[in-house]
């Protein structure tokens, strides 16, 4: 079976041109022509390699990769006609695992690809945080009570890994949305506070009276960091 590559560029001759070249070697590739349909794309079943633009008309391709990379390992190989040291530096911070400049030879992409395929996906620096009797799973996007999984979207599991990750911390609401950045803050254009009520409700005994999920009434919300 060909090892499935999702390209998200909005170039459609580029984009073409990738495909053929890919396809004659081997590869399967799925088109996005933009950030949101390739986040989309990626929840939706499992790729090799993610050839990411930076240079999209949705969204900045380095918010499309910190997204990506709140939720999965799989290798990531940056396309940009922006050739700045720092773009490639905060690219490659935020998670890409290469970097290819505009215009590129197909066979430099090519022998890029195979580079970042023959490391495999990265292993998360910590796939399970614990609080008492709350397992917070971010490789698997589950939340569980004493084993039993909790009933939460993919949007409002997000919101709980930002909180729990950052446990003792307060966070305003404006903290909030600018870490909900890219697919995941249309989902939030609602109330917080609607989302935080929905995750009390899988997450704590007492919705009513929260020990995990704290509000900080003027200021925000802080997860507790020791709990039963």
């Amino acid at each position: 079976m060909p090892q499935q590559i999702l390209l998200i560029e909005d170039d459609t001759r580029l984009a073409k041109m990738v495909q053929d070249y890919l396809g004659e070697a081997g590869f399967s590739i799925t088109i996005a022509a933009t950030g949101q349909e390739g986040l989309t794309l990626q929840h939706q079943r499992a790729y090799d390699a993610i050839l990411l633009d930076l240079m999209l008309p949705d969204a900045d391709g380095l918010d499309i990769c910190r997204t990506l990379r709140a939720h999965c390992r799989t290798p990531i190989l940056m396309l940009t006609a922006k050739g700045e040291p720092m773009d490639r530096i905060i690219g490659l911070e935020l998670g890409a695992d290469d970097y290819l400049p505009k215009p590129f030879e197909p066979r430099e992409l090519l022998a890029r690809l195979k580079a970042i395929l023959r490391r495999g996906p990265l292993e998360p620096d910590s796939q399970v945080l614990r609080f008492g009797r709350l397992e917070i799973d971010s490789s698997a996007m589950e939340a569980r009570i004493d084993g039993t999984l909790c009933n939460l979207t993919a949007h409002q599991f997000q919101l709980l890994e930002i909180l729990a990750g950052r446990a003792g911390r307060v966070l305003s609401r404006d903290a909030i949305m600018t870490l909900l950045k890219g697919e995941s803050l249309a989902a939030f254009d609602r109330s917080i506070d609607v989302h935080v009520s929905r995750i009390r409700a899988e997450i704590e005994d007492d919705p009513n009276k929260p020990r995990r999920l704290i509000t900080v009434r003027g200021a925000g919300y802080v997860f507790a960091r020791s709990q039963e």
